[in-house]
């Protein structure tokens, strides 16, 4: 009976083991070909504003992060940098500078849902129609799946 009972424990922390190691390395997989530096580059230069991802945010953790310069345009915004892979990533613009989901959480209904995030090492995301650049100050990226904060930076 023992011996079952360590089997069942055994095989059941491996099995949830490796549902936490697909649900982290599955997007990653099937993750698109990020834009190339080039035009990523070619959008930094046209925008109007620029900001830095950093992975030192308080919401930010070894499994959250974002590193990198963010470009702010009124048509797109870009980023050049990496960003910690994971599922159902979100660009949204934030009316003030927060650093963690506790801060997030209360805006998010007054923020802009600019897209989805579907690259790890760089991004190129359109800006919808209707959505003011200059209504905003911050770039936020959000995990929508698991209500986690990844990374911000304030572009004015």
């Amino acid at each position: 009976m023992l011996r079952i009972v360590a089997l069942l424990v055994s095989h059941g922390a491996m099995l949830a083991v490796g549902f936490a190691l697909g649900v982290y390395f599955l997007p990653i997989l099937i993750a698109p070909k990020s834009p190339d530096a080039e035009m990523l580059q070619q959008q930094a230069d046209e925008a109007l504003y620029t900001a830095e991802f950093n992975r030192d945010l308080r919401g930010s953790d070894f499994l959250h992060w974002g590193e990198g310069k963010v470009s702010v345009s009124p048509a797109r915004i870009s980023h050049q940098g990496s960003l910690a892979p994971g599922p159902d990533y979100k660009v949204y613009l934030v009316s003030e500078f927060v650093e963690h989901e506790d801060e997030f959480l209360p805006l998010k209904e007054q923020s802009a849902l600019v897209g989805d995030v579907k690259t790890f090492d760089g991004f190129l995301v359109d800006v919808p129609e209707g959505i003011d650049i200059e209504n905003y100050t911050t770039v936020l990226v959000w995990c929508e799946t698991f209500g986690e904060f990844i990374s911000a930076a304030k572009y004015r």
